[in-house]
């Protein structure tokens, strides 16, 4: 019966689009709770004051889900079809299209209402960055990858630019072997290559130095002057530790329709950003990753890094 449904979860999952899924136990996680409050100690989260609540949450999938016994992942592939212009201020790939909240959200509804569909009533929760869930743990706990250096986890088939998702249930199914191996080995790229030191020794991310952080996360109007001349032109969080990561040289475009690229992403130089309107960014980019910044963030990022590359 187990692996009966263990098999039809894993199906129903790759129908509805999603590029691997990984399942584990539904246990607390007491190493990762260790980690996490060393972390927070070290206010290595800044102003993200929203990672310092709900902590019991985060490491016990049972206080989210009374009486879970699984915790299945879901990876999803967003790696884009197209390339911005030269031109183009620079743009994470995770943006270029629809929001994936929207996207990912519906497809766990869906996955829910067919698993019941199949196998009766069941309890469970889909979580893409909704609620205190550590998907990369339980990615890695599921046989998914490994966390790289950057804090990103990699997947051997196909790199590291997916979204996860995570939907823990009361239904005990098969829980797949544990991803062990750490395959980044003596590699430094992502260190290296941080403009802002963000990367640390021990696979530590200072959240509160990374580019992600000040273009999405922060909400004062002034970015620190020590970051001037260090943001590399991106306007809306950064995907550095990515692009230089050896692993990603196995990425494949992605299937899912709703990531195509909005054109103005992958084509608007620096000057027609500066000239955009309120209005007119509320009306392009009402689906997008890029509303979350709201226009006011967007336009504090387009002055910092004009200022930082000798523009008034």
């Amino acid at each position: 019966m187990r692996e009966r449904q263990t098999i039809l979860v894993k199906d129903l999952a790759a129908q509805l689009g999603f590029s691997f899924c990984g399942i584990a136990s539904a246990t607390k996680l007491d190493a990762d709770a260790e980690r996490l409050e060393r972390w927070l100690n070290k206010g290595m989260h800044g102003s993200m004051h929203y990672m310092e609540r709900y902590f019991d949450l985060r490491i016990d999938p049972c206080k989210l889900v009374p009486g879970a016994k699984s915790v299945i992942t879901l990876l999803l592939n967003y790696f884009p079809t197209e390339k911005q212009g030269n031109d183009a201020v620079k743009i994470s790939k995770y943006a270029y299209g629809k929001d994936y909240h929207d996207v990912i959200r519906k497809k766990l509804n869906t996955l829910i209402e067919l698993v019941k569909k199949n196998i009766g009533e069941i309890h469970g929760r889909g979580f893409v960055d909704s609620a205190p869930v550590l998907e990369r743990t339980w990615a890695q706990r599921s046989g998914l990858g490994w966390v790289g250096k950057n804090g990103n986890l990699i997947n051997k088939q196909m790199g590291s630019f997916f979204f996860i998702a995570t939907l823990i249930t009361d239904l005990d199914l098969e829980a797949d072997e544990m991803f062990t191996k750490d395959y980044c080995g003596s590699c430094t790229r992502c260190i290296d290559a941080c403009p802002t030191d963000a990367i640390l020794p021990g696979k530590i991310v200072d959240g509160s130095r990374c580019i992600s952080y000040f273009t999405i996360e922060l909400k004062e109007m002034l970015i620190p002057g020590e970051m001037k001349g260090k943001f590399d032109n991106w306007m809306f969080g950064c995907d550095i530790c990515q692009d230089v990561c050896p692993w990603n040289r196995f990425s494949k475009p992605t299937g899912e329709i709703e990531f195509t690229p909005i054109p103005e992403i992958l084509n608007l130089s620096t000057k027609e950003w500066e000239m955009m309107t309120e209005e007119k960014f509320k009306e392009i980019f009402r689906n997008s990753p890029l509303s979350r910044s709201k226009f006011k963030g967007i336009q504090r990022n387009l002055k910092f890094i004009s200022h930082a590359n000798g523009n008034n």
